[in-house]
C-alpha cells in the first residue's frame, strides 16, 4: 500500500497533460465546423461571380451545409455510443475532408451543394462526438466545467472568426481556398486523433430511430427550402401550397412516430416544459440573428459599397472580439448568478446592434455598422451558455443529454433560416436597392433579441451552486450520451 501511494503522485501531470491535449484536438476539430458554418458567407458574392449563379442559389451552399448536420446531429450522437466515438470522430473528420476536396473542385453550383451536404454529413459527427469525448475524458465535475468553458468559447469563436478568415483567403488565393483549407487542417487532426484520443463508448446504447432520423431531416429540408424558394415560386402559388402540404403532413408524422416509439429519435415530453421550449426557441433566434447579420453585412458592404471580401471580413472583426470575449464571461456569469443576467445582456446587446442599422442607406458611417456588429458579437457571446444551461436544467441526468442535443439541432435550424431569410430579402435586388432592402432583417434582428429578453424572464435568476452544477451536467451527460 505505502509503494502505491509513493508510486501514485507522478501520474497525476501526465493524464492531465493528456487530457487537456485530448480538448485541444477536439477543439480543433469545433473550430474547423463552427468556421464552415460561417466562413462560407463573405465569399458567398466572389462564388456567385465564379459559377455565374444568383443569390437564391447561393442561398443553398451555406445551407446545404447547416441543414444535413442540424438533421444528423441526434443520429451521430447515437451511433458514436455504438460503434465507438473515437472511430466515428475519424470517420467524421475522413467524410468532412473528402467532402471539402469536392467543394474546392466544383466546377458547378450543383456539385457544390452536394458537397456542402456532405461536409454536414461529417461535420455531424464531430460536433457532439468530440463534445462526448471530452467529457469522458474528465471525470472531475470541476475540469469538466472548465473544460466545457473553453468548448463553448472555441465555438463562439469558430463561428466569428469564419468571415475573417474567408476574406483573408479569398483576397490572396480566391473562393476555392476556403475549402481548400480544411483539408490539411483535417489531416493533421486525424493523426492527433490517433495517438492522443482513446476509444469510448456509451454507458447505455440506444437503438436508431430510423423513421423519425428521415422524418426530421425531411422537416428541415422542406421547411427552409420553402424559405428559399418562395419568393421566386410565390407565396401563394400551387407549388408553395405543395411545400406547405407536405410540411405539416412530415410534422405531423414526425410527431406520432416519435410519441409511439419507446426510444425516440427526439423525447418530445421536454416541450412541455416551458423553460426548455424557450431556451430551444432562443437558441434558434440567436442564430438567426448571427447569420442575418452576417449575409445582409456582406452583401452591403460588397455589392453597394464595393469593399473587397478581405474588407468586408475584417469588417466582422468587432463581432469576432464581442464573442470571443464575452463568452467565456457568460459562462462565468451563469455558474455564479444563473441564466437570467446573461440572457437579459445578450438580448440588450443584440436588439441594439440590430436597431442601429434599420435605417441602413449608401451614406451610413462605417463607424456606425462597426458598432453595430460589436453589440451584435457581444449579445452572441452572452448567449450560448445561458440558454444551455436553461435547457437541460432541472432535468435528470437521462434527459438532459437529449435536450442539449436537440438546442444543438435548434442552432442548426436557425443558422439555415437566417440565411434563407436574408437571402430573399436581398436577392434580385441592386446596388442602389440593396441597403433599403435590408431593412427587415435588421428589424427582425432586434426581434430575436427582444426575445431573448423574454426568455431571461422564464429562465429565472436561478441561485450560484445549482446553475453551476446543472450547467455542468447537461453537457457531461450529453458526452456520455454521445448526443
Amino acid at each position: 500500500m505505502l509503494t502505491s501511494s509513493l508510486a501514485a503522485p507522478p501520474a497525476p501531470p501526465l493524464s492531465a497533460r493528456r487530457r487537456w491535449t485530448i480538448l485541444a484536438v477536439c477543439a480543433l476539430s469545433m473550430f474547423l465546423v463552427g468556421v464552415d458554418t460561417t466562413i462560407v458567407n463573405v465569399g458567398l458574392p466572389e462564388i456567385g461571380r465564379g459559377l455565374d449563379v444568383g443569390t437564391r442559389g447561393l442561398e443553398w451552399i451555406v445551407d446545404a451545409y447547416t441543414v444535413v448536420m442540424a438533421g444528423l446531429l441526434i443520429a451521430s450522437g447515437a451511433l458514436s455510443d455504438r460503434f465507438g466515438r473515437r472511430r466515428i470522430f475519424r470517420y467524421g473528420l475522413v467524410v468532412f475532408g473528402l467532402a471539402s476536396l469536392a467543394c474546392a473542385l466544383a466546377p458547378s453550383l450543383g456539385v457544390l451543394v452536394a458537397a456542402r451536404a456532405a461536409q454536414g454529413v461529417g461535420a455531424s459527427m464531430l460536433s457532439p462526438v468530440a463534445l462526448a469525448i471530452v467529457v469522458n475524458a474528465m471525470p472531475d465535475p470541476r475540469e469538466r466545467a472548465r473544460a466545457i468553458g473553453v468548448w463553448a468559447s472555441v465555438f463562439g469563436l469558430s463561428m466569428a472568426a469564419g468571415p475573417v478568415t474567408g476574406g483573408a483567403l479569398i483576397a490572396a488565393f480566391g473562393w476555392r481556398s476556403v475549402f481548400w483549407i480544411n483539408v490539411p487542417v483535417v489531416v493533421v487532426a486525424l493523426v492527433l486523433v490517433a495517438v492522443f484520443v482513446p476509444e469510448s463508448r456509451g454507458e447505455r446504447v440506444r437503438r436508431l430511430d430510423l423513421p423519425g432520423q428521415v422524418l426530421l431531416t425531411a422537416v428541415l429540408c422542406l421547411s427552409v427550402g420553402l424559405l428559399i424558394e418562395g419568393p421566386r415560386i410565390g407565396w401563394t402559388s400551387p407549388a408553395a401550397f405543395a411545400g406547405y402540404a407536405l410540411t405539416a403532413a412530415a410534422t405531423a408524422a414526425f410527431v406520432l412516430v416519435e410519441l409511439r416509439r419507446g426510444e425516440p429519435l427526439m423525447d418530445l415530453g421536454l416541450f412541455r416544459r416551458p423553460p426548455f421550449v424557450t431556451a430551444v426557441l432562443g437558441a434558434t433566434a440567436v442564430f438567426v440573428a448571427l447569420n442575418v447579420t452576417l449575409l445582409l453585412n456582406t452583401f452591403h458592404l460588397q455589392h453597394t459599397r464595393g469593399w473587397t471580401p478581405l474588407a468586408a471580413g475584417a469588417a466582422t472583426l468587432p463581432m469576432a472580439l464581442g464573442a470571443t470575449l464575452c463568452a467565456p464571461w457568460s459562462g462565468t456569469l451563469v455558474g455564479r448568478l444563473g441564466p437570467r443576467r446573461p440572457l437579459l445582456l445578450a438580448g440588450g446587446f443584440t436588439a441594439a446592434g440590430g436597431l442601429c442599422l434599420v435605417s441602413l442607406d449608401q451614406d451610413t458611417s462605417v463607424s456606425l455598422i462597426l458598432l453595430a456588429l460589436l453589440l451584435i458579437g457581444i449579445g452572441f457571446g452572452f448567449a450560448n451558455a445561458p440558454l444551455t444551461n436553461t435547457a437541460v436544467s432541472g432535468l435528470p441526468p437521462s434527459r438532459a443529454g437529449v435536450a442539449g442535443a436537440i438546442t444543438s439541432t435548434a442552432r442548426q435550424f436557425g443558422a439555415a433560416v437566417g440565411i434563407a431569410v436574408a437571402g430573399g430579402l436581398v436577392a434580385g435586388a441592386g446596388p442602389v436597392d440593396l441597403a433599403a432592402e435590408t431593412r427587415p432583417g435588421w428589424l427582425l434582428v432586434s426581434a430575436c433579441g427582444l426575445f431573448l429578453l423574454v426568455a431571461a424572464r422564464v429562465a429565472g435568476p436561478g441561485p450560484a451552486r445549482p446553475a453551476r452544477r446543472r450547467a455542468g451536467q447537461g453537457p457531461a451527460r450529453l458526452a456520455g450520451k454521445g448526443r
